[in-house]
């Protein structure tokens, strides 16, 4: 990714348009629903905008050279190149942010969202991390 692909934020394209549905879905649904309903939403605003996604990534360590399958999911990849996690809590803790570094890590990727939706604006719920 070019430095000119930058906004004057320092944010990317692909995740300049997750956090624009993602205030959106926000917008509409407002704060104290479970996280599985934003998902819902958001997948389908990702659908509706034709924007490519995969939901509940299966994601395992790899061990001394050894696939263990152990129960990590990323709720979403877009675009191949965001990790997109989401939380419904009462804020953002710094093992949620420990959490998405991780994933970032575990799957080769260098950008992660971090969206909690149970806050009154959705802005102060997100985070983007850099690996």
């Amino acid at each position: 990714m070019a430095e000119h692909d930058l906004d004057s934020r320092g944010f990317d394209p692909v995740s300049r348009q997750v956090i624009g549905l993602a205030i959106a879905v926000h917008r509409q649904l407002g704060p104290g629903l479970l996280e599985s309903a934003y998902e819902q939403c958001l997948a389908y605003e990702f659908r509706s905008n034709g924007i490519e996604f995969k939901r509940q990534v299966d994601l395992p360590v790899v061990y001394k050279e050894v696939r263990l399958e152990c129960g990590y999911r990323l709720d979403f990849v877009v675009e191949n190149s965001v990790i997109v996690e989401l939380k419904t809590v009462e804020r953002h803790l710094p093992v949620h942010e420990a959490q998405v570094l991780t994933y970032l890590r575990l799957s080769g990727l260098r950008i992660g969202l971090l969206l909690n939706f149970n806050v009154p604006v959705l802005r102060e719920g997100i985070r983007r991390l850099v690996l």
